[in-house]
């Protein structure tokens, strides 16, 4: 699986969609990068590959604090996961590659 690039991204939340840049880079176990959205610049937390899923956290603070939690697996140019919204329950979000 080759996830390391930048993606473009949409989380589909109960707000409406969110379109945003993903750009991620895997060092055997370890998934490193940053999310790029309408809350600002991340830096992805506890990043980690396990076989096909890659799993991560980011923090935001709008529209309100939390902690987002994304698992996601990646298939050619395509990016697709979950994630969960804090109290907020589940949404969905898709990506291609930049």
């Amino acid at each position: 699986m080759s996830a390391d690039g930048t993606w473009n991204t949409t989380i589909n939340t109960p707000m409406g969609a969110q379109n945003g840049t993903l750009t991620l880079a895997i060092d055997g176990a370890t998934l490193s990068g940053k999310m790029v959205g309408a809350a600002g610049e991340m830096e992805l937390q506890d990043g980690a590959v396990d076989g096909e899923t890659l799993t991560w956290k980011a923090d935001i603070t709008a529209p309100m604090a939390m902690t987002l939690e994304f698992t996601a697996s990646v298939s050619g140019d395509d990016i697709t996961g979950t994630v969960k919204l804090g109290a907020f329950g589940d949404a969905t979000f898709t990506g291609t590659r930049a």
